[in-house]
């Protein structure tokens, strides 16, 4: 269970101790679920300074970060993924990037697959977080994860 934004916190922190490399995360949930804070507090986590402002009117936001880029998108706005190639979505490729999908599936076909998806769901008043690897390099996190512990059997985080 992640009973309030401080454990939202945690478990960024520790996803962040766990990455090697970028990689694309699909982040999951109903509206307020906590996906925006989660996003927010990896990229604090990684080193992102200053004012991390959600996407969702400007749709992406770019970081840099010590090692590579950062995008942050936000699709709930997003009615056809065609409305995405403006958005210059192919950079987001780039091998070493940091990639924070919300709403992902609303750009199905114009975005890169996932290596890890976060699914947050409401669980009374905390959240339940379940991390699932799509990827090797998802799966490889997954285990560095593991073995900073970063998901003790208590914390609602599932694998």
């Amino acid at each position: 269970m992640l009973p309030d934004e401080a454990a939202t916190r945690q478990l960024a922190s520790r996803v962040a101790a766990a990455m090697e490399d970028g990689a694309v995360f699909h982040l999951e949930g109903e509206l307020g679920a906590g996906k925006s804070s989660f996003a927010r507090a990896l990229l604090q986590a990684l080193g992102v300074e200053g004012r991390i402002k959600s996407p969702t009117y400007s749709l992406v936001e770019n970081y840099p970060l010590e090692r590579g880029q950062a995008w942050h998108l936000d699709l709930y706005r997003i009615a056809d993924p065609d409305e995405l190639q403006w958005l210059g979505v192919d950079a987001l490729g780039e091998p070493g990037a940091l990639v924070l999908i919300e709403w992902p599936q609303r750009g199905q076909g114009a975005i890169p697959p996932p290596d890890v998806e976060l699914s947050l769901a409401y669980a009374g008043t905390g959240r339940l977080a379940r991390l699932s690897a799509s990827s090797v390099r998802g799966e490889r996190l997954l285990e560095r994860l593991g073995a900073v512990g970063g998901m003790p059997e208590s914390s609602g985080v599932q694998r």
